[in-house]
């Protein structure tokens, strides 16, 4: 089985999880993914919060199959970014969890979900109430996203249907402020992807 080092992104991680991001999300005829430009522009704004942006690190564990000095060995592999939003009319702070990348070479091991994890529970530990997702129902309910519009939020992309999710974190706080229906909105680089 393989393991990950999980952790915040340092500085040194970038040019890592550009690479991630560009291998993960690469298409035919496109040289720089959107998820690459997005992320790169994201770490310019005020909705950047670098202790949500999570790399999982491949620290070889006991997978023989990948020798020590390796091109991945210790380096990034696998990449989850929450960012802020709000809600308004009410301006309630949310995040946006979104890209979520691994390694094309090390997908169906678990990276993923184990960097999701780790970006969840830095959240949840930050008192952070409300994550919104675009992605596929059938892998983002096994964190315990729903669809967002049983909380009566919108967004661009509610019109998309199930992909359009929402998590309300931490999900048993007795006395927490509920969160408020309203237009999710998102900084203004995500208006390029």
């Amino acid at each position: 089985m393989t393991t990950a080092r999980l952790r915040p992104e340092g500085p040194a991680d970038v040019p890592g999880v550009r690479r991630v991001l560009g291998e993960a999300f690469a298409r035919p005829g496109v040289a720089v993914p959107d998820e690459v430009t997005l992320v790169d522009a994201l770490r310019d704004t005020d909705a950047w919060l670098p202790e949500l942006a999570m790399v999982a690190e491949f620290d070889g564990g006991d997978d023989d199959s990948i020798p020590e000095d390796a091109e991945t060995f210790g380096q990034v592999v696998g990449y989850a970014l929450l960012t802020r939003v709000r809600v308004d009319p009410a301006g309630f702070p949310a995040l946006a969890l979104g890209p979520v990348a691994v390694r094309p070479a090390r997908q169906r091991r678990g990276y993923g979900t184990a960097v999701v994890w780790a970006a969840l529970d830095a959240a949840a530990e930050l008192g952070e109430r409300l994550v919104v997702v675009l992605g596929d129902p059938a892998w983002y309910e096994r964190f315990g996203f729903a669809p967002a519009s049983k909380l009566g939020l919108t967004s661009p992309w509610s019109g998309l249907g199930a992909p359009w999710q929402a998590l309300v974190l931490p999900p048993d706080v007795s006395g927490a402020e509920p969160v408020p229906p309203g237009e999710v909105r998102y900084p203004p680089p995500w208006s390029q992807v």
